[in-house]
């Protein structure tokens, strides 16, 4: 089976006009923004907080075991489809209702961090932190649901690119917001600020519509099996043959950026960048790059098609580390090479933005409406989990090769990926268009 074709845009269509005229590109926004404020709260933007109290870097460092309910959420995702939210659900609809009540759990969540005291009683740290988790990708999994099946096919690319520039913001509230506000009135008020700025989100949760694929939706009941091997039984069957390849695809897609990030910041150090450096090129500069590459994905995608843009996003986002393996080799700031590093961080952060948000939209365009929640869930873990794991080999890698090296084999890893994309579009092509 083909997967499914993102329609032509009109030539005088619009990119922002939709943001102020369509509540749902508005709404998408918005949760956007409460997604990728909590993912940064768990682990992050805390284990500053936790090295200033003092905490052992060892525990420090197995504490990143806090986000692996993300990488776990696409085997509670399918239940989150098939059940309304307790209370929640009979008022606002099942994944409106499902949005709500996991974004109150995530500004619950963040209170409790606020009154804790990691260096006398970690343990209260941990339980509101892995409540974090839990609510955060939950929050993730029920808003990816709402935005694939509020929108037609068409308009995924426009919606898909709204709700990661929500999330992008998000993070860098989460992220350099939450360290300014610790910085000057502590980690408690930090924390409590963060809970508060939910509001907006679950502001845009309440007047968002409820999809109408979901309005009737009624589902026999099925057993835990039975109810997690459904949607992926569902997706296999759509997309035939070619099922396998492209979820293979799909987790080597960002294996070369998760493997590559893991030690970007360790050369940044080793190059005698200082702190501000980073956080003001990094960051700031990377974040308003990271913007403009999830503009061009949106509007490119429905110009060109997705298959050539995703492949463009593979190349790209591969071959982009070679500006990192370049910085390896030329960029120490004692050398006065700040602007190399200024490039090839630019670079880097452009190439990752524009590849996410073409991966984003392809695999929004996979799911079906029925199972778009636990679909898009479980091939957002599949992405995660084998980049994660081989990015733990990271610091092994660089040892031995050193960081120039390190960087030109990120860039090989997306070979394979790059040319199983070309076939996968090459096989496409030969299909039949499906009928209607």
């Amino acid at each position: 089976m083909q997967a499914p074709a993102i329609e032509a845009a009109p030539r005088r269509a619009s990119f922002l006009t939709p943001l102020f005229r369509d509540r749902r590109i508005a709404a998408g926004l918005f949760l956007g923004i409460g997604s990728g404020m909590a993912f940064p709260l768990i682990y992050a933007t805390q284990s500053v907080w936790l090295t200033r109290a003092g905490v052992p870097i060892e525990t420090i460092g197995w504490l990143f075991g806090l986000t692996f309910p993300y990488k776990l959420k696409f085997l509670w995702a399918p239940f989150l489809e098939r059940y309304d939210a307790p209370l929640l659900g009979a008022w606002l609809g099942r994944r409106r209702g499902w949005i709500l009540l996991a974004q109150v759990g995530v500004a619950a969540s963040l209170a409790g961090i606020a009154f804790g005291d990691p260096e006398h009683w970690l343990g209260w740290t941990i339980a509101f932190s892995l409540a974090l988790g839990v609510a955060g990708s939950t929050q993730d999994i029920t808003v990816d649901g709402w935005r694939i099946a509020v929108v037609a096919k068409a308009e995924l690319p426009l919606m898909s690119s709204w709700s990661e520039m929500g999330w992008r913001v998000g993070s860098l509230i989460a992220g350099a917001g939450a360290l300014l506000v610790a910085g000057e009135h502590g980690w408690k008020a930090a924390y409590l600020v963060m809970a508060a700025l939910m509001l907006p989100s679950m502001i845009a949760a309440w007047i968002a519509p409820e999809p109408e694929s979901d309005t009737r939706a009624a589902h026999a009941p099925m057993s835990f099996a039975a109810t997690i091997w459904a949607p992926i039984k569902d997706l296999l069957d759509r997309l035939g043959p070619l099922g396998i390849p492209i979820l293979i695809m799909i987790a080597g897609f960002r294996m070369p950026g998760y493997v590559s990030t893991a030690m970007a910041n360790p050369l940044f150090v080793t190059l005698h960048y200082s702190d501000v450096d980073i956080a003001t090129v990094v960051k700031v500069y990377g974040f308003w790059l990271g913007l403009g590459a999830t503009f061009l994905g949106g509007w490119l995608i429905p110009r060109v098609g997705i298959m050539p843009t995703l492949l463009f996003g593979t190349v790209f986002g591969s071959a982009a580390h070679l500006a990192l393996a370049y910085l390896a080799l030329y960029g120490d700031h004692n050398d006065g090479a700040y602007w190399t590093f200024v490039v090839a961080v630019g670079i880097e952060s452009f190439a990752y933005a524009f590849a996410s948000i073409v991966l984003i939209t392809y695999m929004s365009t996979l799911t079906s409406d029925a199972h778009a929640a636990s679909q898009f869930a479980l091939m957002t873990s599949l992405v995660a989990l084998p980049g994660n794991l081989l990015a733990m080999t990271s610091g092994v890698a660089v040892k031995a090769l050193g960081f120039a090296w390190f960087f030109v084999g990120t860039s090989v890893i997306g070979i394979p990926v790059a040319l199983l994309c070309a076939w996968i579009w090459w096989r496409q092509s030969r299909e039949p268009r499906p009928a209607g």
